[in-house]
């Protein structure tokens, strides 16, 4: 196996356990109140791991050529099954979004699977000689986003869209192109955000936010940012969080990083994403090193929808940009997501085993 595909394998498992010590700190006390189990959220998070390690590990041996023959049938699957979370006693409604499937034994997200199957087409297709294609990729994005803004999730169709206008402009886009795909991008983001309600409740308490001057709209901000900075410089120390104790909302989702920085302090949260910053530099360093056009795309679009989804998580924990609801990658609690995320890097590690032998 590749040096690089080995490396980014161990960096993936160890992100992934510290996302399990973080997420029993996290979950414990809200998991006992509510559930009656103090290990309930873990042990779910726990099954996935292994599972996701094989899917790794599997991925990560498929020949290219099955890939590249796969990406439509697979992109075609996950159209139907966007379409599935809409349709009664197959998608589940909570809180008033249409995100999930619900087979009974698993309960999943199939805007996740979009990000892996919309990567691997996008990869396929645009490594081929073909011009005057944005027309087309404009359809196509607007399908699939457009799917994932009806259920409604607009931090997923914004991921989805910037990974999308990456792998877009990565393939040799012109200028102009990318001027109007940009253009577009920010009248989209500005529109969606103006004609749902509680969207416009997020950016106006994001810019309303003064920890001086404490609001209802802001409470959740404020928890956030009393957690962080109450770590200092060292933390608090494992399990001595106060924010765990039913404080901070989305504690082991979207806002599972101000445990953590409560209990790890700067110190603890340098580690964390200096460990995310070298999974990008590895995940891009096997794109610059794949010799060809398919698997640099490949690995740049799964590298960047994965950067993408730290950044955005982390900012909104530093109060830089409004809460969205991105989790973050192999910390944050979700099944589906922590398959997704390791399918990801079985991609990644599979453009690095290929590297080898052409």
């Amino acid at each position: 196996m590749n040096k690089n595909a080995v490396l980014i394998f161990l960096l993936t498992i160890i992100l992934s356990l510290i996302g399990l010590f973080i997420l029993y700190e996290s979950s414990s006390y809200t998991a006992l109140l509510n559930l009656g189990d103090r290990f309930y959220f873990i042990k779910n998070q726990a099954i996935y791991l292994p599972i996701g390690i094989g899917f790794a590990l599997i991925v990560s041996k498929i020949p290219e050529k099955k890939l590249y023959t796969l990406s439509l049938p697979f992109l075609l699957v996950t159209l139907v099954l966007l379409v599935a979370v809409f349709i009664p006693g197959i998608g589940l409604e909570l809180k008033g979004s249409n995100r999930w499937i619900d087979l009974g034994f698993i309960v999943f997200q199939p805007s996740e699977f979009l990000k892996i199957s919309l990567t691997l087409y996008l990869a396929a297709w645009l490594s081929s000689k073909e011009k005057n294609r944005l027309f087309a990729f404009f359809i196509l994005l607007g399908v699939f986003c457009g799917m994932v803004l009806l259920q409604p999730d607009l931090g997923t169709a914004f991921i989805i869209a910037v990974m999308a206008i990456s792998i877009y402009y990565l393939a040799g886009a012109k200028i102009y192109e990318m001027a109007i795909i940009g253009a577009l991008l920010v009248l989209g983001v500005v529109f969606f955000v103006n004609v749902a309600s509680y969207r416009l409740e997020r950016f106006s308490s994001f810019r309303e936010f003064s920890i001086d001057k404490p609001t209802d709209n802001t409470y959740h901000l404020r928890q956030i940012i009393l957690g962080i900075g109450s770590g200092g410089l060292f933390g608090v120390g494992p399990g001595n969080s106060i924010q765990k104790y039913a404080y901070l909302p989305e504690n082991t989702t979207d806002s599972i990083f101000a445990i953590y920085a409560e209990e790890t302090g700067f110190a603890g949260s340098v580690v964390l994403i200096g460990l995310y910053f070298l999974l990008a530099i590895l995940g891009f360093l096997i794109a610059i090193i794949s010799k060809d056009m398919f698997g640099r795309l490949l690995a740049s679009g799964i590298t960047i929808f994965i950067t993408i989804q730290v950044l955005i998580n982390l900012s909104s924990q530093a109060i830089i940009v409004p809460l969205t609801g991105v989790p973050l990658p192999f910390i944050s609690y979700g099944g589906s997501a922590m398959l997704i995320n390791f399918i990801a890097i079985g991609l990644l590690m599979n453009v690095a085993n290929n590297s080898n032998k052409k």
